[in-house]
């Protein structure tokens, strides 16, 4: 059996493996070459950190527990996933224009750069997550106490395992998730590593169930049997508990900080979710295949009292698979090791540009303009908040005794921040939605969360004594934790959950109403809610006030010397001003702040560029003023954008027309040519056998009925010609007269296919679809089979096939009849296209017999009777759709 020193030996090395991998991809990164980082299975890969410790170990505990309600941690986000796609790919356009480095970043810049705001959630958003960061120490802390519990004399206590773990994070987190200052670029190195462990952890767990179902169940049909005599067998399903808890997975998937920050802030191109929205569903279908084989084999096979929560690793060591519980055991460590760096690097983003640099900031005499690095002092905020935030972890997880279910503690999290959804949502659709109702709606939210759902999972007597579990503040039994209002009998999380988003929606909602938006406010809803309209920001900055010189002082202390000099040098080539000092123009204050942002929050860099444009402190609001000024001129340059686009259009419509004119002037002078051969060709031979005829005494009966025949043949040809172009003269001028008759359109093809079978002699097979063309119709059947039989004999014609080939099918469409008469040949060249269904147009005419005039008189035909045909160029030849409209078959009905 593995000893605890052996895996702590066998982590080290896993442990530097990821280290080794964080290095060489950022260095890959660095160097230009790490375009394979930035791919859709990287990025699909990275969202697993939504899968923890929780559900490696806990999912398998809680369907021991609980049945089969574990699914639904797995089916809120993939319900997102694949329903709420279009949601989430706003969210990325929206935090990819406003720079936003954070959930809280976010949120503030949707109403009004609002750093009040933004600190009330970020500290939601530590308090929130701090019990999910403890139930990771708590699942690394009992794995490796299932390994010393097994007789080894070197075990390690729980609390020093736990202290060290978290210490190990730290360190971890520092080193590649603070290297960057500018929170908005990709950390190529952490999001590597994320995506290398969420293989290991979805290939331990894929092990373990194929040892369980294979290796101890002896197959799939064994095993379905267990499962059956089992108590996760017998299926019961409390509907509101269930549709309660899929609805908090798929709230806590959109607004967990770690799921922003691989989803949104890590995102290099948005149409990565579309493969991530069926591979992320994928994934976790996968990491809950095995979940229920393993807890019934655990619940069988191990002693009552075993904790559920470890049958992942539990369940090989009694069965004598060190190396399988060993592999078991990294896979719940990258599970949990994965989410803290995630966490805590989100976390530490928002502390620091939200908290400390305000801070910093107001200490400073002369705000942005003092002496000092401001990089430095960022990097260390970002750095002391990750100590502190897992601190945070370790002290809830000692303080809770770390004896709780990891579900339970998980959904404590899930609930906490779940709280920024009405705000994030809401402010995303809704214009109307301003910062007093965000900003009340999270408190009233937050305040219940914490009175019925944190604060009680110390236990009676801990935070809350038990006379308030029991009796209520102040003795009001509406006051109870987990029976407000007087409500029991419900489940404590979903009492939690049901109260706090329903208090907070409504406290939104109803302050929103009464409040009214300030102009800022007013301008950054109209970008968010409309963001795909346009997702430039505008702002109301007076340049005239600012001096480049503060400005690159500002710079090089945040973006550092040599990234700041770039960008004012390229400014200033951009101006075409020589040295590197641009002139402060409205655009490139506006760029200044966009790169301050992804450094400092988008909040911290508007209100430092406010405090050199004013040459004082001035604060967000002192700009509102001029922010209904920057709308109109939003307003307006949107209509000129439109307007130009318009231009741009209707240009490339009078150039595709002209060309299109140009080919048909050559293709009517081709016609003229071609009519006045197609008329003198017949003439000639009816003049010239005419004369032998009639000059001729002596010529036999044979000789005198060949030379008929010949006068005859030319005489029908000739017919044909005039009587095509006597067909378009009336059919264009609106002069035909439709004779409307009922009748069926299986006869129809049937009767076009027998008149066009004689009509020229090269063969083709034609396949006739005859099962769906028993339709009625009420149209000019004589029209339409005209139309018919000129498709056919162009196919026969035109076919280069081998072996020419003619299908006729019948689809319905749209109300309507399609007839798509699909051929084998060669596709007609895309430059031809365009013009195959105009007069005189002669495509890859083998013989030269014809005038072009067939298509055309065939569209004009369909134009008249209603409906409209159309060409289709495909892999396997060419396909010639005629569309009958609904009425012409239900006329006849």
């Amino acid at each position: 059996m593995i000893s605890v020193n052996q895996l702590l030996g066998v982590s080290l090395v896993y442990v530097a493996f990821l280290f080794a991998i964080a290095f060489f991809a950022e260095r890959a990164s660095i160097r230009g070459k790490g375009s394979w980082l930035r791919s859709p299975t990287v990025y699909t890969l990275s969202l697993s950190i939504y899968c923890t410790a929780w559900t490696f170990y806990g999912a398998v505990g809680y369907a021991a527990r609980s049945g089969m309600e574990f699914v639904t941690i797995y089916l809120g986000p993939s319900l997102v996933m694949i329903g709420w796609w279009w949601v989430l790919r706003k969210l990325v356009r929206i935090g990819r224009a406003q720079r936003a480095t954070s959930v809280a970043d976010l949120i503030s810049a949707r109403y009004g750069k609002s750093n009040l705001l933004a600190i009330v959630v970020t500290v939601m958003a530590v308090i929130g997550v701090t019990p999910y960061i403890a139930l990771q120490l708590q699942s690394v802390t009992l794995s490796l106490s299932i390994f010393s519990e097994t007789g080894q004399p070197d075990s390690l206590s729980q609390q020093t395992a736990a202290f060290w773990v978290a210490g190990g994070l730290v360190l971890f987190t520092v080193l590649f998730g603070t290297r960057n200052l500018n929170a908005n670029e990709r950390h190529d190195g952490v999001v590597i590593a994320i995506a290398v462990e969420a293989v290991v952890k979805l290939v331990a767990l894929l092990a373990v169930g194929i040892f369980v179902v294979w290796g101890i169940a002896g197959g799939i049909g064994p095993m379905m049997e267990r499962i059956d005599n089992s108590s996760i067998g017998e299926w019961s399903m409390d509907r509101s508990r269930w549709a309660a808890l899929t609805m908090l997975s798929a709230a806590a998937f959109l607004a967990l900080p770690r799921m922003f920050q691989v989803m949104v802030v890590e995102n290099e191109d948005e149409r990565h979710l579309q493969i991530a929205s069926w591979a992320f569903p994928l994934y976790l279908m996968l990491m809950s295949l095995f979940v229920v084989p393993i807890a019934v084999v655990g619940l069988d096979i191990l002693p009552a009292g075993s904790n559920p929560d470890l049958f992942v690793l539990t369940v090989p060591l009694a069965e004598g698979q060190g190396g399988l519980a060993t592999l078991s055991f990294l896979g719940g460590f990258s599970s949990a090791t994965s989410m803290v760096i995630v966490a805590t690097l989100a976390l530490s983003t928002m502390v620091s540009n939200h908290v400390v640099m305000p801070v910093w900031l107001s200490t400073q005499a002369e705000g942005a303009q003092v002496s000092g690095d401001v990089r430095n002092v960022v990097i260390l905020a970002r750095r002391a908040s990750i100590l502190m935030i897992i601190f945070f972890g370790y002290i809830y997880y000692r303080l809770s005794g770390g004896g709780a279910a990891l579900a339970a503690i998980g959904l404590i999290s899930f609930v906490g921040v779940a709280q920024f959804l009405p705000a994030m949502l809401g402010g995303i659709f809704w214009r109307g939605a301003t910062r007093w109702g965000a900003l009340t709606g999270l408190l009233v939210g937050f305040a219940v969360w914490v009175f019925s759902s944190l604060l009680p999972s110390f236990g009676p007597d801990a935070v809350l004594s038990a006379a308030v579990f029991e009796q209520g503040i102040g003795g009001l039994p509406w006051l109870r934790p987990q029976a407000l209002f007087g409500i029991e009998g419900i489940d404590p999380t979903v009492h939690a959950m049901v109260w706090s988003l329903s208090l907070n929606t409504a406290v939104f909602i109803a302050v929103s109403l009464v409040t009214f938006p300030t102009p800022l406010e007013r301008l950054q809803g109209a970008q968010f809610v409309n963001i795909f309209d346009h997702s430039t920001q505008a702002r109301g900055w007076d340049a005239a006030l600012a001096t480049s010189e503060d400005l690159m002082i500002m710079a090089q202390r945040i973006l550092g010397p040599a990234d700041a000099l770039a960008l004012f040098r390229a400014e200033a080539q951009r101006q075409g001003l020589t040295g590197h000092l641009p002139e402060p123009t409205q655009g490139f204050l506006q760029t200044l702040e966009r790169e301050l942002a992804g450094s400092v929050g988008s909040a911290t860099a508007h209100a430092m560029i406010s405090q050199l444009v004013g040459g004082t402190s001035v604060s967000v609001e002192d700009l509102m003023a001029v922010a209904d000024e920057s709308a109109q001129i939003l307003e307006y340059s949107n209509r000129l954008e439109a307007k130009s686009a318009e231009l741009s259009r209707t240009a490339r419509q009078l150039r595709e027309a002209n060309q299109k004119l140009t080919a048909l002037s050559v293709q009517k002078d081709a016609f003229l040519g071609q009519i006045s051969h197609e008329l003198r060709t017949p003439m000639t031979s009816i003049r010239s056998f005419s004369e032998i005829l009639r000059d001729t005494d002596k010529l036999d009966q044979a000789d005198k009925t060949k030379y008929a025949s010949i006068i005859h043949g030319e005489t029908i040809r000739l017919t044909r010609l005039l009587d095509d172009l006597l067909d378009l003269s009336v059919l264009e001028n609106g002069q035909v007269s439709l004779n409307l008759e009922h009748g069926n359109l299986h006869a129809v093809i049937e009767r076009a296919l027998l008149s066009a079978g004689g009509a020229h002699t090269t063969p083709l097979r034609i396949d006739h679809v005859g099962a769906d063309t028993d339709v009625p119709l009420c149209t000019d059947l004589d029209r339409l089979r005209q139309v018919f039989i000129n498709l056919i004999t162009n196919a026969q014609k035109y076919c280069t096939a081998a072996e020419p080939s003619l299908t006729v099918t019948v689809l319905q469409h749209n109300g309507g009849l399609q007839v798509v008469f699909h051929d084998n040949g060669t596709p007609i060249p895309a430059d031809a296209r365009a013009l195959i269904f105009e007069k005189f147009s002669r495509i890859n005419d083998k013989d030269g017999s014809g005038a072009g005039l067939g298509l055309a008189i065939c569209r004009e035909i369909m134009a008249r009777l209603g409906g409209d045909i159309t060409y289709e160029s495909r892999a396997d030849g060419n396909a010639f759709i005629v569309h009958l409209p609904g009425q012409v078959a239900l006329a006849a009905q």
